[in-house]
C-alpha cells in the first residue's frame, strides 16, 4: 500500500523510529511484560475503504461476543500520512493502538525498529505454513515474525472491450504486443485529447516496478548485508525506457499525477486499459463510486511479460502487527487470530482481496476476474525488503523519478539520481 510524505517529514520519521528502537531495547525483545488484562476496550486501526463493511461488522460482533466484558472499536485511518501517525502513536502507551494494519511495503522499517511484539509463537496458531509466505518473510527479521499477512492484491490489467473492438485490437500475449496495443488504442480514440490506451500517471511507480523487472532488473539490491540502490543498471535503465514509451506514446494520463482514483477516468471513457489492485472492480461496479451500466464491456487479463508468461507485478497487500506497547497482548492475538479464521478472510476473498492463507485462494472464484488474480499473483513481487524502505516510499525519490522519466527525462541520469538518493535510506 502506499503513503505519502515529504523528505523533512521522512527525516523526522527515521528519528523517530530511531528513538523506538531505542525505548524497545530497554524491555529486551520490545513486547509487554504481561498479556494485559482479561477485559480491555481493543482499539484496532484499519487503513483506508478496503476492509468491507462486512468484515468490520462480523470481527466487532465476533470478538465481543467471544470475550464477554471487552469491546473492539476500528478506528479507520488513511494510508496518506500514516507513517507518521504510527511513529507518534506506537511510541506511547497511552496513545497506541492494540491492532495495527500496515501497508507490506511499510512492515519491514517498523519491524526493524522494534516497534511490533513477537508473533513467532502465534504463527503455527495463526496458519503457519499456509500464510503468504513472502509477507511473512518481509516482516521477519533475525528469525522472529513481527506482523503477519492480511491480505494481498496483485495488479492486473482491466480493458474495455468496446474500445479494442473499436481500435481493432486483441488481448496481448507479451508485453511488446501490450505496448504495441496500448499506443494503438492511444490512436484510435484522439477525442478526449487525455485519452489514455494504457493509463499510467506520471508519479506511478508502482506499475513502473513491473516493467523493470521484466527486463531483469531491480529496486534495491542487497549486498554483504548493506542494501543499495539498482534503478541504473542496465537491466533496469531497460525497463524505464519500456515505461518512458508508454508515457510518450500511450498514456494521456497527467506526467506530474498519482494513480488515485482510477475508476474515475476509466469511466469517463479516458482509459482503454489500467493497471490496478483486482479490488478496484469493486469501485467500479458500485453505483455510487463507478460505473455499473459499463459492466458488460470490462474484461481482464494478466499483465504479460516478455517471455509470454505473466509480468513480475508488484504484489501489494497489507500486514497485521501488535504494537509492542500495547497493554493489551492477549486480547490484540484474539483478535488478530479472528481476523486470520477462514470466517472472516472469506469475507475478503468476496470482495476480490486475495486472502492472507494460500489454502483459501479458491474463494475467490472461477470466473474471468479470479483467473486474472491468480495468474498475476502466481509472478507477482514484493518491494525490497530494506529496513528503510518507508523512508525510501516516503521521500518520493521513486514518484520523482517516474515523473520525471514521464516528462522526457533522461533515463540513465534520473536513474542514477535515484540510486544514490535511495544509498542514504535503504538501510534506516
Amino acid at each position: 500500500m502506499r503513503i505519502k510524505r515529504t523528505l523533512a517529514g521522512a527525516a523526522l520519521t527515521a528519528l523517530a523510529l530511531t528513538a523506538l528502537a531505542a525505548c524497545g531495547d530497554d524491555e529486551g525483545d520490545g513486547s509487554s511484560a504481561d498479556g494485559g488484562p482479561d477485559k480491555a476496550d481493543i482499539r484496532v486501526w484499519l487503513n483506508g475503504a478496503d476492509t468491507p463493511d462486512a468484515a468490520r461488522e462480523w470481527l466487532k460482533e465476533t470478538f465481543e461476543e467471544e470475550n464477554p466484558g471487552s469491546t473492539l472499536t476500528i478506528e479507520q485511518q488513511e494510508w496518506d500520512g500514516l507513517v507518521e501517525k504510527l511513529t507518534t502513536a506506537l511510541s506511547s502507551e497511552s496513545e497506541t493502538p492494540d491492532v495495527v494494519e500496515i501497508g507490506n511495503t511499510q512492515a519491514p522499517t517498523f519491524t526493524s525498529a522494534g516497534a511490533f511484539s513477537d508473533l513467532t509463537d502465534d504463527l503455527d496458531d495463526l496458519g503457519g505454513d499456509d500464510l503468504l509466505p513472502g509477507f511473512v518473510e518481509g516482516a521477519t527479521v533475525d528469525g522472529s515474525t513481527y506482523a503477519v499477512p492480511y491480505y494481498a492484491g496483485a495488479k492486473y490489467v482491466f480493458y474495455r472491450k468496446d474500445l479494442f473492438d473499436k481500435a481493432g485490437v486483441t488481448v496481448p500475449t507479451t508485453l511488446d504486443e501490450f505496448v504495441d496495443t496500448a499506443v494503438k488504442l492511444k490512436q484510435a480514440n484522439p477525442d478526449p485529447a487525455n485519452f489514455s490506451g494504457f493509463w499510467f500517471p506520471g508519479q506511478d511507480w508502482r506499475n513502473g516496478a513491473a516493467f523493470v523487472w521484466d527486463a531483469g532488473g531491480e529496486l534495491a539490491v542487497e549486498d554483504g548485508g548493506e542494501w543499495a540502490g539498482a534503478l541504473s543498471s542496465p537491466e533496469s535503465v531497460a525497463g524505464l525506457e519500456t515505461a518512458q514509451k508508454l508515457f510518450a506514446e500511450a498514456s494521456g494520463a497527467p506526467k506530474d499525477g498519482n494513480e488515485a482514483d482510477p475508476q474515475t477516468p476509466f469511466c469517463a471513457g479516458e482509459v482503454g486499459m489500467m493497471s490496478t489492485p483486482s479490488w478496484v472492480m469493486g469501485l467500479l461496479t458500485d453505483p455510487k463510486t463507478g460505473c455499473p451500466e459499463l459492466a458488460d464491456q470490462v474484461g481482464v487479463f494478466a499483465l504479460p511479460g516478455s517471455d509470454g508468461g505473466p509480468a513480475p507485478v508488484l504484489l501489494g497487500g497489507s500486514d497485521l502487527a501488535v504494537p509492542a506497547k500495547s497493554g493489551n497482548q492477549d486480547l490484540a492475538r484474539k483478535a488478530i487470530a479472528l481476523m486470520l479464521s477462514d470466517e472472516y478472510q472469506t469475507i475478503l476473498a468476496e470482495n476480490n482481496l486475495t486472502p492472507a492463507k494460500e489454502s483459501l485462494a479458491s474463494l475467490l472464484g472461477d470466473d474471468e476476474f479470479a483467473q486474472a488474480t491468480i495468474e498475476a499473483a502466481s509472478n507477482a513481487k514484493l518491494t525490497p525488503a530494506a529496513p528503510g524502505w518507508a523512508t525510501v516510499e516516503g521521500s518520493r525519490v521513486l514518484e520523482d523519478l517516474f515523473s520525471g522519466i514521464a516528462q522526457g527525462g533522461d533515463v540513465a541520469e534520473l536513474a542514477a539520481k535515484a540510486d544514490e538518493q535511495m544509498n542514504s535510506q535503504l538501510n534506516g
